[in-house]
């Protein structure tokens, strides 16, 4: 196995059917921009985005772009979080005009409830790493190596995932089940956002995160690959939402995300493509 870690340079569906439809996509970027990919009307006004926290860094990035090209729009603070937990305060209520989740099935939830405004598109890819202390000094090489978590050996590592619910939770137990693999995390995190800090702050030795997040810490953890990681790859997906208050620009956003310049972004924070 190797370790990594780099700096970045900066509608209503049915579940079955979406989740289909988004795995087996392979859609090439927009062309053009959102300046262009956009109705033609002018843009303005506060446009609300429910982001999947492992998108922070690239969502701000892309939010700032997206200012610049429509100095009329003012992006709000992106709410960022699990995708199961967006997911439930959107259908619960909460009012967005954008919503990108980590995976198919929680934008789902919210299409079957008539809150999607056309089809989800597949922006982003992402696999899980495991997440070590600098130096790895537990010599984590393997899923393998975390399950003496269980045996309570003086020298097991603290291990800390997500919960099943939530998208990178999910993708960790269908890699530990198909590496056999049974373990007994010190904690289950609402998003990989709180899993990433644990290892970081050394309240846990080790953690499953997206690979995206072991380069945004670079430095402050390392990586070890999980071989046959794209076994649980995880595709994101974006969508306006009917209640936009501001539908106009929820499209053209959107669309930027999975234009050129988006693209670019998402490239330099790691994602992969749909």
């Amino acid at each position: 196995m190797t370790t990594r870690g780099r700096g970045i340079p900066i509608g209503l569906l049915a579940l079955s059917a979406l989740a289909l439809t988004l795995a087996g996509c392979s859609a090439e970027p927009e062309t053009g921009t959102a300046s262009t990919a956009s109705t033609g009307e002018a843009l303005g006004g506060e446009l609300t985005i429910f982001a999947a926290a492992s998108l922070q860094g690239a969502f701000d990035e892309l939010a700032a772009r997206f200012e610049a090209l429509h100095p009329d729009v003012d992006v709000a603070p992106i709410s960022y979080d699990g995708s199961s937990t967006l997911a439930t305060q959107l259908i619960e209520g909460a009012r967005a005009d954008v919503f990108a989740s980590a995976d198919a099935s929680n934008l789902a939830r919210v299409a079957e409830e008539g809150l999607v405004d056309g089809e989800p598109a597949p922006f982003a890819t992402n696999v899980l790493e495991i997440a070590v202390q600098p130096g790895n000094p537990l010599d984590i090489e393997e899923l393998a190596d975390l399950a003496d978590a269980a045996a309570g050996g003086s020298s097991s590592p603290v291990v800390v995932l997500c919960a099943p619910e939530v998208p990178c939770g999910s993708a960790a137990q269908t890699l530990l089940e198909r590496a056999g693999v049974t373990l007994s995390p010190a904690s289950e995190e609402q998003n990989v956002t709180a899993v990433l800090t644990k290892v970081r702050g050394g309240e846990a030795d080790a953690g499953l995160v997206y690979a995206t997040d072991i380069e945004a810490a670079v430095g402050e953890v390392e990586g070890i690959e999980i071989e046959g990681a794209d076994a649980a790859r995880n595709v994101y997906p974006i969508a306006a939402l009917s209640a936009a208050a501001n539908p106009a620009a929820a499209r053209a956003f959107a669309e930027f995300v999975r234009s050129p310049d988006g693209v670019e972004v998402l490239d330099a924070f790691g994602f992969g493509r749909p």
